[in-house]
């Protein structure tokens, strides 16, 4: 079984080249959306959940059979198609220096997608390096239950809690207490409420020294 190395890739404005069209490309550009990838979709034909993206340019659609010059530029390839043949002319078509995924064979792609649980900035990723997939949705069903949407809210308000903290306090003892104390529970429980006054009043206070 291959070892994969976990990384979180920064695709914003990066090409991301998807051959096939169908649900598994639909999938796919789920998962890339996010990322602000300019994802381009090659495939005679379209999903109709991948229709209104295309027609709102969220995503291009080159209607048509696929070519190796399709991947140009493309930092991330991804082989959908339900045709071997297709899969295996993408992969051979790839530049060393691309990255590619066959949907259809895990074993001879350079990367894999995995599960993901996305709360605004906090992103929790699940793999099982293909051993088991409904393993991996299995637990990311449970990560959704337990991060809740209250983190979206919640991690944004510690981002900007924290670069306040820094500002604020010098490298040292001081500004590692008040990071720490960011992680108060009660925060949690307050964006869960919508006190997001109290909240505020609490950083305010961690602000001015008041709490350590």
């Amino acid at each position: 079984m291959t070892n994969y190395f976990p990384i979180h890739m920064n695709l914003e404005y990066k090409t991301v080249v998807i051959v096939g069209g169908g649900h598994v490309a639909t999938q796919k550009v789920a998962s890339l959306l996010p990322a602000k990838a300019n994802i381009v979709i090659v495939s005679p034909a379209l999903h109709e959940d991948l229709q209104p993206l295309a027609e709102l340019g969220q995503i291009t659609w080159k209607q048509k059979e696929f070519e190796p010059r399709d991947l140009d530029d493309a930092i991330l390839i991804i082989a959908a198609t339900n045709v071997t043949a297709v899969n295996e002319a993408v992969q051979e078509a790839a530049q060393h220096w691309q990255l590619m995924n066959r949907t259809d064979r895990q074993s001879e792609s350079d990367f894999i997608t995995p599960a993901t649980v996305r709360r605004g900035p906090l992103v929790l990723t699940v793999s099982t390096s293909g051993a088991s997939p409904g393993l991996a949705r299995k637990i990311k069903a449970e990560l959704e239950d337990q991060f809740d949407d209250a983190y979206e809210d919640y991690v944004c308000f510690l981002q900007q809690a924290r670069l306040m903290v820094a500002a604020k306090f010098d490298k040292g003892p001081q500004r590692r207490a008040a990071l720490q104390a960011l992680l108060e529970p009660n925060i949690l429980e307050w964006t869960r409420q919508g006190e997001m006054d109290r909240r505020e009043a609490y950083l305010q206070q961690l602000l001015m020294g008041e709490k350590q």
